[in-house]
């Protein structure tokens, strides 16, 4: 074969492979993440009872306020802020749903919306600066990040929003409900939350 048709076969190899190697380096590195409200899922557990039986729900609204677009997952979640309505609370019972709805939340100041501004620090541990009943106080949060998928772990205790008042009101409204085998109505202060997010990737 001709040298010099050898020699451009060679360039023309080479600087195929380097354009092959480019467009995968740039599809790799165009990947971003945003977290999606269709694909975050608020888990609540509360608690009734003397025996401490739980009750779970959900909230089947969580609105942010503004999203972060990135390569970096944490960057995706971290410093994001978000508004749950109330109302869109889910525990698969109506009738309890309407009674958290008006007696509880309804009995706390400026409450139609939980409103919430998350702070991710290292080693798993962070805080989500919550505002409910008219306060602005830190909930302190674990966490792990794997690809796209986030999970947030805290347990909120709800003196620390000065919730008594809510508490007793939703306990007068559920007293048969929240009466144990030692005829004790009681309904509990600390509520476990569970938050699952799949980040969209594009």
């Amino acid at each position: 074969m001709n040298t010099k048709i050898l020699s451009l076969l060679l360039v023309l190899s080479v600087g195929l492979s380097f354009s092959s190697c480019r467009k995968e380096v740039k599809k790799a590195a165009a990947i971003q993440y945003t977290i999606e409200p269709k694909t975050t899922t608020i888990n609540w557990t509360a608690y009734k009872t003397t025996d401490k039986v739980p009750v779970k729900g959900v909230f089947n609204t969580v609105n942010i306020i503004k999203t972060t677009t990135t390569t970096n997952p944490f960057e995706a979640v971290n410093q994001i802020e978000f508004s749950i309505p109330v109302n869109s609370i889910n525990s698969k019972n109506e009738g309890r749903d309407a009674k958290l709805i008006n007696s509880f939340f309804g009995s706390m100041t400026d409450t139609k919306n939980i409103k919430g501004k998350i702070d991710l620090g290292e080693n798993g541990k962070g805080n989500v600066a919550i505002t409910m009943n008219g306060i602005t106080a830190n909930l302190p949060i674990t966490y792990t990040i794997s690809g796209q998928l986030v999970e947030m772990d805290a347990t909120m205790n709800l003196d620390n929003w000065k919730a008594k008042l809510a508490i007793d009101a939703l306990n007068k409204v559920c007293n048969e409900k929240h009466k144990g085998k030692d005829g004790i109505s009681k309904t509990w202060s600390d509520v476990n939350i569970h938050i699952v997010s799949y980040l969209k990737a594009q």
